[in-house]
């Protein structure tokens, strides 16, 4: 594909690849056996490994959130499509990864006020609809995982090639490897820990990149990549841009794209098990200003990092510095993802190198870490204790779980080997997933929030928005370009009308359905679903189940969760309003390009958004609780049967803390009692 010599040796990528994955899963091991020192967690129940005891508090929420969209497709993509089209590709990709999450927020607080023993998402729809739907909803939720997860590992096995010479089968392989290793022993919670360190590591490396690559003696300074860029546009013009340039936000492809990837990205988030366990585990006061913290401070990755870098590829590769010169990038080049590898090796050379391989391999493990858990608590919870095994212990569920993630590991990686052999790029999947998962967007949505949905509607609404969204995606690419070839479905326009209706079609399909034969659901059935009782049937309540009821659903805690609620719901509707609507569209409208001042106060503004995510994911953890509770791991103190979050207790809402305080007294004094009373 590339003629250029990789910046580093084939070593390079096998000590990365392999050696900083080892290191890792022995450090988790490590830190899940001092956190079950400390705290008593054990990660071989069911209720830590697959949602950290529900424990979980805002600060490594929202750290969490934001590691969920540093996916190194992201980094990837957003460099190369801001290349393609100008700057305002950074804004529409921005706003397809904060909208999506703030409207998580609001399920998520609406999945603890319904069902706050849930384990997965789709134990929720097979308790509304039964075995029937929920099957269906097994496959949807499999295929979204798998492709979201395969995309991602392609896209970096590519990079790390680029970077390293390494071969990419091999690379396909190993990078979930010492994953699989540390995710098996740590569960959910080795998630948020890994996510909060790769994360760490991540937006230091992207805070020191973007200020390196403005000031690389080749750019020099913010005004002089506004010149260099401004001449781009006129060197090579981008079509469907005003006036060609890429400094303007009146770019066509930009805006289909947006409007492309922000449906599909519904589909991605909301059929994605991984973000609605992130909720479950999340504490009830934490869940809703983690996530709109997260989903707010995402915002700036894609759109700082992609414009910044995007641009800068434009000014450097007229110099001799760039790694092809003095041949520009073949399409080939750009849509495998190496626009961000080229730029890297071009300001800082060999160690920029590194700094880029060394980001790839943290963003794409720390997703996989998420997804592996997803997909083993599908075949754990809801294919092996639900149509194999109906009365799982935990211990069987544990053992399930952890081969769910073997499978998983290895399924991926023999899936991204095929589409790379198979001539299909990270492009490409990144623009043709939504056809296949927004289907379930809307049905499952409308499971939790809306009463009325009926089990016929709930079956045919995504089945018919598939077909017809895949009936559209191939047409179209038939009707534009002649044929149906992987060229022709990756276009631009196919992928738009399919992936817009297979999001659509479902909502109108489910609604008349269900308003032609309706059928109301009593929402409190919800709550009948029961956490795994350790060393007991999946099915044994953990106390009496009236009990359990009244003690978590207090007057306090309810007012204060339909408060949460409505919160979420505003910032939902407010952040679709503005990161959607009230920005991009405008600007798109203004039919301008973009002055030299407007351009330097556009960049430091995303600079400054980039430092504030830093804040948030780095340092906010550590004051919401966590230097105390490493304190307490590396003392390795025991704080005996008291369940403490890694956020530390004072997340936890004031009347759950009471309750919990009483329920340990009532039961020490049962216990004292003498025997037969």
């Amino acid at each position: 594909m590339s003629v250029v010599v990789p910046p580093l040796p084939q070593g390079a990528g096998y000590g990365v690849v392999v050696g900083l994955g080892v290191t890792f899963a022995l450090g988790m091991v490590w830190v899940t056996n001092a956190m079950k020192k400390a705290f008593n967690e054990d990660n071989n129940t069911t209720e830590t490994f697959m949602v950290a005891n529900r424990s979980v508090g805002t600060g490594l929420t929202a750290a969490a959130v934001i590691s969920s969209w540093l996916y190194s497709t992201a980094l990837l993509a957003a460099s190369l499509l801001t290349y393609r089209y100008g700057l305002a590709l950074g804004v529409w990709w921005g706003a397809s990864a904060s909208t999506m999450i703030c409207v998580m927020a609001y399920l998520s607080i609406e999945a603890k006020r319904k069902s706050p023993n849930a384990h997965t998402m789709l134990e929720i729809v097979r308790v509304r609809y039964g075995n029937g739907v929920h099957k269906l909803w097994v496959v949807l939720a499999l295929l979204n995982n798998s492709l979201v997860f395969s995309s991602m590992v392609l896209g970096a096995s590519t990079a790390v090639s680029s970077l390293t010479g390494m071969n990419v089968t091999a690379s396909t392989y190993l990078l979930p490897l010492g994953v699989a290793v540390y995710t098996s022993f740590g569960g959910l919670k080795a998630t948020f820990l890994t996510d909060y360190v790769h994360t760490c590591i991540i937006m230091i490396i992207l805070v020191w990149f973007t200020i390196k690559v403005i000031t690389v003696k080749e750019i020099g300074s913010i005004g002089a990549l506004y010149d260099a860029v401004l001449q781009a546009g006129i060197d090579k013009p981008v079509e469907g841009n005003y006036q060609g340039s890429y400094l303007t936000m009146r770019s066509k492809e930009s805006l289909y794209f947006g409007i492309l990837h922000i449906v599909s990205n519904f589909g991605v988030v909301i059929m994605d098990t991984g973000f609605w366990q992130k909720g479950f585990s999340a504490d009830v006061a934490a869940t809703v200003p983690g996530y709109i913290l997260g989903g707010v401070a995402s915002f700036s990755v894609p759109w700082t990092f992609g414009t910044i870098v995007g641009l800068a590829a434009l000014a450097l590769e007229t110099t001799p510095a760039w790694p092809s010169y003095p041949n520009a990038m073949s399409a080939e080049e750009v849509s495998a993802g190496l626009v961000l590898p080229y730029v890297a090796q071009t300001v800082a050379g060999k160690g920029g190198a590194a700094a880029i391989l060394l980001t790839i391999f943290m963003s794409c493990t720390s997703i996989a870490s998420a997804q592996m858990i997803a997909t083993s608590s599908i075949i754990s919870f809801d294919i092996y204790g639900t149509y194999i095994n109906k009365t799982p212990t935990d211990a069987q569920l544990i053992r399930w779980s952890h081969i769910g993630v073997v499978f998983t590991s290895l399924f991926i990686s023999s899936l991204a080997t095929a589409f790379h052999r198979g001539g299909v790029d990270m492009t490409w999947l990144l623009y043709m997933i939504g056809n296949l998962v927004n289907p379930g967007c809307f049905p499952t949505m409308l499971a939790l929030l809306w009463k009325r949905q009926t089990r016929t509607a709930a079956i045919v609404s995504p089945i018919f928005g598939m077909a017809c969204g895949l009936s559209v995606w191939f047409s179209t690419a038939y009707y534009y370009h002649g044929d149906i070839s992987i060229a022709s479905t990756g276009a631009t326009m196919p992928n738009l009308f399919g992936c817009v209706t297979s999001f659509v079609v479902p909502l109108p399909t489910t609604i008349a359905i269900s308003l032609i034969w309706p059928k109301e659901f009593d929402f409190n059935t919800f709550s009948d679903i029961k956490r795994v009782r350790a060393a007991e049937t999946g099915s044994a309540p953990m106390r009496d189940f009236e009990e359990e009821r009244e003690l978590y659903f207090t007057p306090e805690r309810v007012k204060y969760m339909k408060r949460m609620s409505r919160w979420a719901a505003f910032w939902a509707a407010a952040t679709v309003t503005g990161h959607a609507l009230l920005w991009p569209l405008p600007m798109y409208g203004a039919k301008m390009t973009f002055s030299k001042t407007l351009f330097v106060a556009w960049i430091v503004i995303s600079l400054i958004w980039l430092w504030f995510t830093l804040l948030v994911a780095v340092f906010y953890p550590l004051v919401d609780g966590g230097l105390s509770q490493m304190w307490t791991i590396l003392r390795g103190r025991r704080e005996g049967e008291k369940k403490t979050s890694i956020e530390g207790s004072q997340n936890s809402t004031p009347p759950l803390e009471e309750e919990e305080e009483v329920e340990r007294e009532v039961e020490k004094e049962v216990a004292d009692l003498p025997k037969g009373v």
